[in-house]
């Protein structure tokens, strides 16, 4: 196997691989919709296929939503690393409808800014992604075979919640357990630059209520007198931070490491611009932890932040009125070895502990999961790194992610296994808007990407 010559076999075949893009792009597979059922499943169906005709064995397995597609190639050398590869055939709706330039499933070639995009829906999300490696791995079997031994996963519920993807990847450990897992559903950092997105925040979601008095109180008669949970309540949420932006809970930062040196100043050596970031939702000053860049704090701090609070009278005009219950909804996303049901219990024994007399409070959960970092010594993310750089003639950023990808999360409790997120979307890919779109370069070059990759973790 020569990787010149796979390399050489995507470009010359560039045309016939959009071809094949464009005809999973027809396929109507909108997952929340139960109208386009039948439409998933001929999208998971035509992956299928593709894959048996490249010499993958491929199947198709029913779960209670839609199908996961699943199959396996194995390299020449017995002792090859073996990489699971994830990505998602389903898309989300098109709604509105009237705002799309053409029909969301008649992709096209569009020519703007000097290049040339892919304009459909899946275009970027995931289609186009999970395509490249498809293609690249269609190019090392017409050259010798596979660098390493492959595994596929697609699933068709990824945009409606992947509600059956945790009990499909418990049920089929042995099957799915590989060296590490492959990801293509992130972005480059810029048009030119790779990145492979190395931490994802995990999250814990909590609501509290407090109450006070049996009912709505008259302020006039009760106001002083009676304890309004509404001033309880802002209280215990404003003394969940200190003056530096620090959250204030005991132990909330147990677990939580600074970045390495040579990463931190690749961040800062980044072509970001703080002022654009916030300009853009029309702020200007840094609000969180001082001392830290914004980036740090989307990247790799953990936050506390307030997404809802309810209580009295908020309808229009006055009402005199002191409430019997407010509540707010308050969520914490977490980074590194922070442990999700400990930062709950810090965060309910703090507010149980400024109650005053005649308050009670009432917590309703709504999920904890731990953030993931793969190891920045990692000998995986080392080589796909550099093979990346070769590709496109710079050093690999190794980004953060202020969010999270729960597939990512499945992958590490169930299987043990570390995740490379490579993606090749760009910022205005519009996904899950009207008019997506996807760069040709991201495509052609993806595939090369990928290439360069495999061959690289298995040398």
């Amino acid at each position: 196997m020569s990787l010149d010559n796979v390399l050489a076999q995507i470009d010359s075949t560039l045309d016939a691989s959009l071809a094949r893009l464009f005809d999973l792009l027809r396929i109507k597979s909108i997952s929340t919709d139960p109208a386009f059922k039948d439409e998933c499943a001929h999208a998971a169906q035509w992956l299928v296929e593709q894959l048996k005709g490249i010499g993958f064995d491929a199947s198709l397995r029913p779960t209670p939503v839609h199908p996961m597609v699943v199959a396996h190639a194995r390299s020449a050398r017995a002792d090859a690393p073996h990489v699971l590869f994830y990505g998602h055939y389903d898309v989300q709706p098109v709604d509105p409808l009237n705002l799309w330039e053409t029909d969301p499933f008649a992709p096209r070639l569009v020519e703007a800014d000097g290049a040339q995009r892919i304009v459909a829906r899946g275009s970027a999300d995931d289609k186009g992604q999970l395509m490249t490696f498809v293609e690249a791995c269609r190019a090392f079997m017409a050259n010798g075979g596979l660098p390493c031994h492959v595994s596929i996963l697609f699933e068709g519920e990824e945009e409606c919640g992947s509600s059956s993807l945790p009990a499909f990847i418990a049920a089929n450990k042995d099957e799915l357990r590989a060296d590490v897992v492959l990801v293509c559903d992130t972005n480059m950092w810029d048009r030119r630059t790779p990145a492979i997105t190395t931490m994802l925040r995990g999250l814990a979601y909590e609501e509290v209520e407090i109450s006070g008095a049996s009912r709505d109180l008259h302020s006039g008669l009760f106001g002083g007198a009676a304890a309004n949970p509404i001033r309880v309540l802002a209280r215990i949420l404003a003394g969940l931070h200190d003056d530096d932006g620090r959250v204030a809970l005991p132990g909330f930062y147990d677990g939580v490491e600074e970045l390495p040196a040579d990463v931190a100043a690749q961040w800062r050596a980044l072509d970001f611009s703080e002022a654009a970031f916030l300009g853009e939702v029309g702020l200007s000053v840094p609000a969180g932890e001082k001392g830290r860049s914004v980036l740090e704090q989307v990247w790799s701090r953990p936050t506390c932040e307030f997404n809802g609070i309810v209580g009295g009278y908020t309808g229009e005009g006055a009402k005199t009125v002191l409430p019997a219950k407010a509540s707010a909804k308050v969520s914490f996303r977490l980074v590194g070895q922070q442990d999700p049901d400990k930062i709950v219990k810090s965060f309910r024994a703090y507010v149980a502990s400024r109650l005053p007399a005649d308050c009670k409070v009432r917590f309703t959960g709504h999920g904890a999961s731990p953030g993931i970092a793969l190891p920045f010594d990692s000998a995986h993310l080392q080589k796909a790194s550099a093979a990346l750089a070769r590709e496109w003639g710079r050093d690999t950023v190794l980004a953060g992610g202020g969010g999270s990808i729960p597939v990512v999360g499945d992958f590490k409790r169930d299987l043990g296994m570390d995740t490379l997120m490579i993606g090749f979307g760009l910022d205005d890919d519009r996904i899950h808007s009207p008019n997506e779109k996807y760069e040709v370069t991201s495509f052609h070059k993806g595939a090369r990407s990928w290439a360069r990759v495999l061959a690289a973790l298995a040398e």
